[in-house]
């Protein structure tokens, strides 16, 4: 899409967008500034035309999922935490019920059926699949200079999952248990022999020592983006970071990654256990994100800070600039012009602040991570939108 082109759209868009706001006020009487913000975002977001592709001809029509999706999206936008507090907002505010699309002659859905949309909705990836398009359609020609990359926490109303060692021992283990059940002649097993104690200090000449063993990011490199996503742990679960004052701070839920636009837009957006280090997400983001748009710099702070990161960003003809962590060592700082570049990566920041402030992040009412991704990308695409918006005035 040219400039001329997008340019006669944004022209179109403000004619069309003045009738429906008059159209509006006339029917449900003035619009509050934050109403006017739900028209605008609907508009840019345009969930009803995704609701249309996934309908199978089974359950309620195409226009009514619309109507439930847009009730949703107008839910991040309020900052509404709730499902009760959605309807009951509805169910007073005229011009609200007109905006998502419901009838003011019917009477609305009930709670259980706006908590099955919302689970429909999540396990079709409708937010993920409306925020992908939205990224391409408005930033996918364009040059990006910087994408910011972070991670936050984000605390969850249900308990974490218990640890999986016991578990994975169990299993590993029950293929001997089986063996042993079908050759039971075979009762005196040879035991085994523990391993020989690793070695200290520089090998001997001629000495063969076995190869250090490979580290998780070093495996992300030689899988594909699907293996590494799948790899990515979702359970709930307890996680520790250090805060902006160096203080350790724990708490039960998930963790958000994301790569933020130096526009301030969100391009990608991952959900792991918050047990999970940062670093571990930064491959799979930069894959997802070099596959919507363009950017020249990878910004990240200490926690990602590795030899192999700095490699990959290289490799997608990225710079990387990652703050550097000393581990106890001396911290080697960015050079002039490479320090005025990191400093937008506060971008990041600023994203996460206001997806937890604004837009229904910081309050999880949902249980189970694609119920909570759900969530969060609700969230996310009311931010985007905002950005986007605030781009084109």
């Amino acid at each position: 899409m040219d400039t001329t082109e997008r340019q006669l759209i944004m022209q179109r868009w403000n004619v069309v967008q003045h009738e429906l706001l008059l159209e509006l006020k006339e029917q449900a009487g003035p619009l509050t500034p934050k109403l006017e913000k739900v028209v605008h975002t609907l508009e840019w977001v345009r969930i009803e035309e995704f609701t249309r592709e996934s309908w199978g001809g089974v359950g309620r029509p195409p226009f009514e999922r619309a109507w439930l999706a847009n009730a949703f999206v107008a839910k991040a936008v309020l900052g509404l935490t709730t499902t009760v507090g959605l309807l009951e907002r509805l169910m007073i505010d005229r011009a609200l019920r007109r905006i998502c699309g419901f009838p003011l002659c019917k009477r609305l859905p009930s709670e259980a059926t706006f908590s099955r949309a919302f689970d429909e909705f999540a396990e079709a990836g409708l937010c993920q699949r409306v925020h992908e398009a939205l990224i391409k359609e408005h930033l996918g020609d364009e040059l990006i200079g910087h994408i910011s990359r972070d991670g936050t926490a984000i605390a969850a109303r249900e308990r974490p999952s218990r640890s999986k060692a016991p578990a994975e021992e169990a299993v590993s283990a029950q293929p001997a248990l089986l063996l042993a059940v079908e050759s039971p002649a075979e009762t005196s097993a040879p035991e085994e022999t523990p391993a020989p104690a690793k070695k200290r200090g520089r090998p001997r000449r001629g000495e063969a020592r076995p190869a250090a063993k490979e580290s998780p990011i070093q495996r992300q490199r030689g899988q594909t983006l699907a293996q590494m996503l799948k790899e990515v742990p979702t359970a709930c679960d307890r996680g520790t970071k250090c805060n902006a004052q160096g203080y350790k701070v724990s708490w039960n839920g998930y963790k958000r990654h994301l790569d933020t636009a130096d526009c301030g837009v969100p391009i990608t957006a991952l959900l792991s256990s918050a047990s999970m280090h940062d670093s571990l997400a930064a491959i799979p983001l930069s894959l997802i994100s070099a596959e919507r748009v363009t950017n020249l710099y990878d910004l990240m702070d200490a926690a990602y800070c590795s030899t192999e990161l700095r490699a990959h960003s290289r490799s997608l003809n990225h710079v990387p600039l990652i703050d550097h962590n000393p581990r106890r060592g001396t911290k080697v700082k960015f050079a002039p012009a490479e320090a005025i570049r990191y400093n937008e990566r506060t971008a990041a920041e600023r994203s996460n602040a206001r997806l937890k402030d604004e837009f229904g992040g910081r309050t999880l009412m949902v249980k189970g991570a694609t119920k909570v991704m759900a969530h969060l990308m609700f969230g996310i695409l009311a931010l985007s939108a905002d950005q986007l918006m605030r781009l084109r005035e």
